[in-house]
Order: structure tokens, then sequence, then C-alpha cells
């Protein structure tokens, strides 16, 4: 098999695209603008003042053939000065995103150079790079779904599973932020006179805590939990963070109904509720249309693609919850991710580029 040239990878690894580090990241975004303007992409710049750019690349669609997106995201984890370095050895590469998921970029950017080389202009398949996936995709989310109803079908360039696994089912995530509002009283000489939001903050983790269905994969979390100003004081505010997953539809509709109205049921008189948040990513779960497009991909390649699923979110979850067949876990294989010790396979970069490919070429050729 012919060596890999991970020169481009070392490239975008090396330069820092912490969500946070907005220059960072359209560095990172301007690179690939780059090497895909080449190819045949039109690209569309989604300004953002407090997150990096947004990019949809585009190419030319015939009518009535199916047009495919490929999602990845430009932004990683670590902040200016911690974790930057690029190296490798026979195995691996290592540095921050080798797995998640500049490596993912890297494969769609190396099959699609593969499909320009071979057949020259690229059709029917448009490229997605977001900014902020990593904290969320709080802003990017509303692009992902506004784009979405144009596309037959998704594939996401997160990392893969050990066994090349791609993913077909994904927790989805509600977050919510809780405030508490009591009334601040000595607790010694005036404790009728107070209202506990420290009080009303236990009593509605414990109801919070009601909604999690272990059994059905739901969980709900009350992860932070802060109130009060002495032990003398009735504590006149108090704050919960709270996250919320699920592994249904049905469940994710239950809880995201439920969270809201629970919050003014603690107990405590004269305490007020106010809350913050919601859906961060729709559940993502196996459907019908999704397994034509596993047949699919096996008939291209001629080998059925193993599946998992996963109880991390991802962009594919937002894609997915919109409507469109998805499959995620397109990148190589790694391990590490979010850690200083963050590597890929580059036998599984080899692999993956090889099926994507393949894949392109299905799309790009009908």
């Amino acid at each position: 098999m012919e060596q890999l040239d991970f020169t481009d990878l070392k490239t975008i690894i090396e330069i820092n695209s912490w969500t946070g580090n907005k220059k960072g990241v359209d560095k990172s975004g301007q690179t690939m603008t780059k090497w895909l303007k080449p190819l045949g992409f039109n690209v569309e710049i989604f300004h953002r003042e407090k997150v990096g750019n947004h990019l949809l690349f585009s190419t030319p669609s015939q009518n009535n053939a199916p047009k495919l997106l490929l999602l990845g995201h430009l932004d990683t984890v670590f902040p200016p000065g911690i974790f930057e370095s690029f190296h490798e050895d026979d195995e691996w590469v290592y540095g921050p995103g080798t797995c998640d998921m500049k490596g993912g970029n890297f494969v769609a950017l190396c099959a699609l150079r593969n499909l320009h080389q071979t057949h020259g202009q690229i059709r029917n398949i448009d490229v997605l790079l977001v900014s902020d996936e990593e904290t969320g995709s709080d802003d990017s989310k509303f692009v992902t779904r506004q784009i979405a109803h144009h596309y037959d079908a998704c594939i996401d360039f997160e990392a893969a599973g050990p066994n090349h696994e791609v993913v077909v089912g994904r927790k989805g995530v509600a977050t919510y932020q809780i405030e508490l509002t009591g009334v601040a009283a000595h607790a010694g000489n005036n404790y009728h006179l107070g209202k506990n939001a420290n009080l009303a903050a236990a009593k509605l983790l414990i109801a919070l805590d009601g909604l999690t269905h272990v059994e059905h994969g739901t969980t709900v979390n009350v992860g932070k939990i802060k109130g009060g100003i002495s032990t003398n004081t009735i504590s006149p505010g108090a704050e919960l963070m709270v996250e919320a997953r699920f592994t249904q539809p049905g469940e994710q509709e239950r809880v995201l109904s439920a969270i809201p109205e629970l919050i003014h049921q603690h107990g405590v008189e004269g305490v007020t509720a106010k809350i913050e948040g919601g859906l961060q990513r729709d559940v993502m779960t196996p459907t019908a249309e999704q397994q034509i497009l596993l047949d699919t991909f096996a008939n291209i390649l001629g080998y059925p693609l193993e599946t998992e699923q996963r109880g991390g979110v991802s962009d594919a979850n937002i894609i997915a919850g919109a409507g469109v067949p998805t499959l995620d876990g397109f990148g190589p294989f790694g391990d590490g991710d979010h850690t200083e010790h963050e590597r890929a396979s580059k036998a599984s970069f080899q692999r993956r580029i090889k099926e994507v490919t393949a894949i392109l070429q299905y799309y790009s050729q009908v």
C-alpha cells in the first residue's frame, strides 16, 4: 500500500483551533478553503463575531440526483500553549484533533482529491465545516438545520470505532441553568421571615433526578449546584446546572416537557424559579432510511460496515434530527481524544480514505 503523506494534516494540527480561539479556528477554515476551492467547490461563509466562521462548500447538482453532505468541525478543545504539536511514528500520528476531528476532515479532503483527480468535476457533494462543535454547536446548529432539507444523506467524520464501526445512534442532550430566588433572613433571629432558596434547590434536585429512567436510556443529572451566603443566613439564591440525555424520541419529548414545569414545584413558598437553556442536540436513532444508506454503502464497498451506538453527541445528532439519513464515524480510528495523548492510526486513515473515495464516486457519478 502506498504510504500516505500527512503533511497537510500536520499543517492544520499545528494551528491552534480551540473553540474560544476565533482567530485560530478561522485560520484552520481558511486553510481548508485553500485546499477545497481548487477541487471546484464554492464557499459560503457564515460570519460570526464570537466564534469561528462556519463554512459551506458546494458543488453543482444534477437534477433528481441524490445529494450528499459531508459534515465536520474545525474546533478542538485545548487553549493555546497546552497541546499543539504534531508527530508521528510507524503506526500512529499524534496531536490535537488527529482523531477528533481534524483527522476526519483530512479523510474527507483526501477522498475528494482522489475523486477530482480521477473524474475531474465533482457533483452532488457539499461539505459543511462548523466552528463550535466542542462547546455544543449552540450557534452552528441553526445553520445545520437551515440547510438540512437540501440533502438526501449525510456522513459525519468523527472518529471510527475500534473495528471501524460507523455510528448509527447517539444520545440526545439538553442543558439547563435554573435560578432560584428566595428571601434572606438571619437564621437565628428571623428564621421564619426567610424563604430558603437552598432548600428549594435540594427538593428540586431530587425531583429532577426522579425523571431519570435508566432502563430507557434516560438520565437527568444535576451536575453543579451552588447557593447561599453564610451559615447564619437563610439562603436568598441558588443555582442548578442540569444535563439530560436520552436515547429515544419519546423520552426526549417527555423530559423536555417535564423540566420547565417541574422547576416551580419545589414546594418552598416564596421562592421563585427561572430557567434558561433547552435542547442542545436531538437524539439520533437508527431508522429504516439509515439502513437503506448502510445497504447502499455495502453494495458500493463490497462488504457491510460494522455499526455501533454511542452515548456521546456530535453534529450528526442535529442533521439526523432534521430528518436526513445520517451515518457518523467516518474519520480514522484513534484514541486519547480530549487528552494530551490523542492519536490516530495510520492504517485506519488508509482504509477510511479508500472507503470514502468509493462512496463519493457513487454520489458524484450517479
